[in-house]
């Protein structure tokens, strides 16, 4: 059965919102080997797919290997990823590790399994890329869980992180890349839905109503409802930090901050809070460098919305 025109759109644009992550943060090289983590969810397949569909005409020579992690959970179709796998001709390796007993084991009925779940998977990720000579490991965080996850820290563990699009591990061995970085949830459901994906469920997170992140992911569809493309302006808002307008002096020395006497300029506003509108002001760091810089990327178009009385843009 041919594929729609409409899903092949989809494919199109998928591609080139990865293909243009991968450029942007050089996530992958000529010569690397990517350890692509498959559950066999909606987002690692369409990971793999996307990843297949590129490297068959990228300028470049990397080789992909798909990986799954058996965990034994009851009922856990295991044949259903090598059977796809192998039809789809993609390299795999299949773990097998029971880590479902271990965290209903250390973990108390009702309670979050996400934390303990997600380090013993790291570290058998970890191993098996090591096993396999895989310099870079692929997962399949796209746009939303990056900006999920700015809340969850923010709300419940008040920090301004998020999920960075490329990370070193703590080892320092490999490169973790999130290519779906800039791809949006929805779009990635109406791929797997129009490719059929033989999606398996997850008993571990999945049936947990409770979690934080399910509270945030309700937050932002409110949002998104009544608001159209906050999720696309907040992760835009991702690549555009300004750490002078913060408070954190790791990353901007306000001690040392002050007048240059030597060449005064016309005063204009410090308070930071017009978004961007209005003057601009800028602050003179202690190396000497203006802030921002002058070369930013920009992810969407601004949005303009209205609150009361007040228009946003």
């Amino acid at each position: 059965m041919q594929p729609s025109n409409s899903l092949l759109r989809l494919k199109k644009r998928l591609e080139s919102k990865v293909a243009r992550a991968i450029c942007d943060y050089r996530m992958i090289e000529d010569g690397d080997t990517v350890l692509v983590c498959v559950s066999g969810g909606k987002d690692s397949y369409t990971l793999l797919s996307l990843l297949m569909a590129l490297r068959a005409r990228a300028p470049l020579d990397f080789r992909l290997i798909a990986m799954n992690l058996d965990q034994k959970q009851p009922g856990f179709p295991s044949d259903v990823l090598p059977a796809y796998l192998a039809k789809i001709g993609a390299e795999y390796r299949i773990v097998e590790q029971d880590t479902y007993s271990t965290v209903k084991e250390k973990i108390p009925a009702g309670k979050t399994t996400c934390s303990l779940c997600s380090r013993l998977r790291r570290g058998i990720i970890y191993r098996t890329a090591k096993e396999v000579g895989a310099n870079k490991i692929a997962l399949g965080h796209h746009r939303d869980d990056i900006v999920h996850t700015l809340f969850l820290n923010l709300f419940f563990a008040g920090q301004l992180k998020a999920m960075p699009p490329k990370l070193l591990t703590d080892d320092g061995r490999h490169v973790v890349v999130r290519p779906l970085a800039y791809c949006g949830e929805s779009d990635i459901a109406r791929f797997a839905r129009g490719m059929a994906f033989p999606i398996i469920p997850c008993n571990l997170c999945g049936s947990q109503a409770n979690l934080q992140r399910q509270q945030i992911r309700e937050m932002m569809a409110d949002w998104d409802r009544r608001f159209p493309g906050r999720t696309d302006i907040v992760f835009a808002a991702l690549q555009k930090v300004v750490p002078s307008h913060l408070a954190d002096s790791n990353l901007f020395d306000f001690h040392g901050l002050r007048l240059d006497e030597a060449s005064p300029r016309e005063a204009v506003g410090d308070d930071g809070a017009d978004s961007g509108h209005g003057d601009k002001m800028t602050t003179q760091a202690p190396d000497g460098s203006g802030w921002p810089p002058a070369k930013r990327s920009a992810v969407g178009q601004p949005i303009m919305m209205t609150v009361g009385q007040t228009r946003i843009t």
